[in-house]
């Protein structure tokens, strides 16, 4: 793909920009300054300055790719709904004493910093339908915003004396409310704004005095179908915002045409559309949008990795250049966070995937190609074509298609999705099988995730130790999760996962169908990256993946063992998946592949699978008429992954930050014997929905949070359980961690599983006691 040189002048041509760039480094740079900082490695000097390092990289890539506007406030410490929590001076008050300081940021989000008190972090969730999490704003009657923290103000003149054309980028004020939570009852947080606009003035106005022209303003939230005051909100926001820099309404993930009645009102000077998510709005929005705005076309997916069709969006955007002219901008649909930044470091692939594929310093260069073709450059639109032909011979590609995967997946029948008996039936035979206590104990999957585990399996792939020699130090590390286990008490097992690198890559890597790369790391929150797996073709297992690991487990102990997969929506979701191909499709191949694994499962005798599926309600659609839909084939996915487990066979799976409440029926009917959720953050108020639903199979509420390093204690944990009590049967109560261990390390680990152990003890003894009087 060539790139000309950066256009002279802003006004003559196309306007290309990005809507964010992603943080963490080609590298993970960030990641590792900010762990090393809570470890007390370095101090705030040196981890400010490894930001500093990132931003100006990334400035720099999207002025060498040709982009007109360089994006300034995307980069966040944590993430940027946080960052503009401090930005507004609106942090929870047990958390105000010392701020503002950077390790305020941290004890929000952790509920601990190298300073500053550790008190309860603040509820984690999923950035609508992504795999993004965000640390959710805290509401009260009482709130005041006030605009102390000097980050993006700082960026700005930072990136000015650079000498950049900037457009900073500032979450809206009506999404912002829409992300938070009202902890008040009988609270309305949508009676803030009023006072959340007196500070997005101040906020315009401080960006005015440092000379900036435009802000891209996001309202991601007009996506949704909002209820009527919500939509109606945006009229009052946006003409007290009006008159200072010009604001280009920025949304995306989906179709807003059901929202242009409000939109095209708004006093505002831009609209951004994501014409990846929804191609189909973009004649619609077009027409209608008022004369004098500039339309900015997001065309580039920020979501994917695939290499864009420029040829056709040349073809499809060539009456609206010609409507609009100057006011028609590029840009990518979303932020490109949620892509990796680099795949000329990916140089294991081979050249016909990379030929594929587009990163986010590639989506750059496509924005740059795609302008200069519209405004009529020959050699760029002769690009165009070129830079196309790779990804559409790869619709018809055998390497892509699997004539047997496909024959498969038509065959799937109703009676494929469904267990041999009732729930109601199953527990009996489960029951006599398993021979388990009241509230039983046990774990998500993972431990910790240790350095030296780490650096084994680095040395393994390197070619550092044979196989045979890695396999053996799997088999200690295994031995060691058994043997810890065992001191704790605990009444069902894991095997701790010391073989996988992620609960999807692993999966990614054993399964035909997919690509790993080598660096295509994504923020999830945090430090917290992911590494998401590519699906390039038909998906199929070729061999048992976890047998061999869980069986060796299940032979040092009585206790049993769980077999750990991930389910074919999460499988999914946290991978980027093909485009030419539905997502249904997609699960429906992975279950088949999850089924076969089951079998194997069974076959050694393993009692108890876990199939986790964290990803059903993120993978939502944002807009509620297409919910069921979706959740008829998600639910049908898992349903086929799990069926093919005798009755006497226990499924469980696990679901984390997820707000269930609206699709609760739709979680009843995976049928799984237990579910594992996350409730510890909200303390037990994801349990709310079991107030008017009746819940029917087993349930174990998460009890601590496993993304802080605080220790709960036993009350604490009798507590919640006491809560769940409530509404859900003792006797159809688990006790468990919100997730997975990896993240955490032994110490902690085991001085949580110990107080979990030692509360569930004593809740036994009290409800036996109850159950038998």
């Amino acid at each position: 793909m060539t790139v000309t040189s950066k256009k002279t002048a802003i006004s003559e041509n196309t306007i290309t920009h990005i809507l964010g760039y992603p943080r963490v480094g080609s590298q993970r740079e960030l990641k590792f300054a900010q762990e090393r900082y809570w470890r007390g490695e370095i101090d705030q000097t040196q981890l400010k300055q490894v930001g500093q390092e990132l931003r100006h990289r990334h400035w720099d890539d999207q002025i060498n790719a040709g982009l007109d506007y360089v994006s300034v406030g995307d980069f966040a410490w944590y993430d940027h709904v946080l960052g503009t929590s401090m930005l507004l001076g609106h942090i929870p008050t047990r958390h105000q004493k010392g701020f503002p300081d950077l390790d305020t940021l941290f004890s929000v989000a952790r509920g601990k910093a190298p300073t500053g008190c550790a008190c309860a972090a603040a509820d984690m969730t999923k950035w609508f339908n992504t795999n993004y999490h965000y640390i959710v704003p805290e509401f009260t009657a009482e709130d005041r915003f006030n605009v102390s923290w000097q980050q993006l103000f700082e960026e700005v003149a930072e990136a000015k004396k650079a000498g950049h054309n900037i457009k900073p980028v500032l979450l809206g004020p009506v999404s912002y409310l829409w992300l938070g939570k009202e902890k008040q009852s009988g609270f309305d947080r949508l009676t803030l704004l009023p006072r959340l606009l007196a500070a997005y003035q101040q906020i315009l106005t401080k960006l005015a005095a440092l000379g900036v022209e435009w802000v891209q303003i996001d309202e991601p939230a007009l996506a949704l179908e909002l209820p009527h005051e919500w939509a109606a909100s945006f009229k009052l926001a946006y003409q007290m915002l009006h008159g200072g820099p010009k604001l280009l309404l920025t949304t995306y993930f989906d179709d807003i045409s059901h929202q242009l009645a409000t939109i095209s009102q708004l006093n505002v000077d831009g609209l951004h559309i994501d014409l990846s998510a929804a191609p189909a709005q973009l004649l619609t929005v077009a027409a209608a949008i008022p004369e004098h705005w500039v339309l900015s076309a997001g065309v580039i997916n920020g979501r994917n990795v695939w290499r864009a069709d420029l040829a056709e969006w040349l073809l499809r955007l060539q009456p609206i250049k010609q409507q609009l002219g100057q006011k028609l901008w590029l840009a990518s649909s979303c932020s490109l966070l949620h892509s990796p930044i680099d795949v000329d470091h990916e140089t294991d692939l081979d050249a016909d995937v990379r030929q594929w594929l587009a990163f986010a310093k590639q989506k750059c260069g496509e924005i740059t190609l795609l302008a200069q073709a519209l405004d009529g450059d020959q050699n760029a639109i002769a690009a165009c074509t070129d830079y196309s032909a790779s990804i559409k011979a790869r619709l018809s590609s055998d390497r892509v298609n699997n004539l047997q995967v496909q024959q498969r997946t038509a065959a799937i029948t109703p009676q494929v999705a469904e267990r041999e008996l009732p729930y109601s039936e199953r527990v009996i035979q489960q029951q006599h099988a398993l021979q388990l206590p009241l509230l039983p104990t046990t774990t998500i999957g993972s431990f910790p995730q240790t350095s030296t585990i780490r650096s084994q399996r680095s040395d393994f792939k390197a070619g550092r130790i044979t196989e045979s020699d890695y396999n053996q130090v799997l088999q200690a590390h295994i031995q060691e999760a058994i043997t810890r286990q065992q001191h704790l008490g605990l009444d069902v097992f894991v095997h701790g996962e010391a073989e996988r690198n992620d609960m999807v890559e692993y999966f990614a890597e054993q399964l035909e169908g997919f690509i790993v790369t080598q660096y295509g790391w994504v923020q999830s929150y945090g430090s917290r990256c992911v590494k998401p797996a590519i699906i390039v073709s038909d998906i199929y297992r070729a061999q048992p993946m976890t047998v061999e690991w869980i069986r060796y487990a299940q032979s040092l102990t009585t206790k049993p063992v769980k077999g750990m997969l991930t389910g074919p929506v999460t499988i999914l979701g946290w991978t980027f998946a093909r485009e030419d191909l539905s997502r249904e499709a997609i699960a429906n191949q992975i279950a088949l592949a999850l089924r076969d694994e089951v079998a194997d499962l069974q076959a050694a005798g393993v009692k108890i699978i876990q199939i986790d599926e964290p990803v059903i309600r993120e993978g939502l659609p944002l807009k509620q008429s297409q919910w069921q839909a979706y959740l008829d084939w998600a639910v049908n996915a898992f349903k086929i992954s799990a069926a093919g487990a005798a009755s006497q066979t226990q499924i469980h799976t696990h679901m984390c930050y997820s707000e269930f409440n609206q699709i609760i029926a739709s979680v009843a009917a995976l049928d799984a014997d237990v579910i594992t959720i996350e409730t510890s953050r909200s303390d037990m108020d994801l349990l709310k929905a079991f107030e008017a639903f009746a819940y029917p199979n087993e349930i174990g509420p998460g009890v601590y949070d496993i993304h802080s390093p605080n220790i709960p204690d036993i009350d604490t944990i009798t507590a919640l359980i006491d809560k769940a009590a409530a509404l859900i049967p003792i006797e159809r109560l688990w006790i468990n961690p919100d997730c997975g261990l990896k993240t955490r390390n032994w110490t902690e680990t085991e001085a949580a599983l110990t107080n979990m152990v030692a509360a569930a003890h004593i809740l036994r003894k009290k409800y036996q006691k109850g159950c038998a009087a």
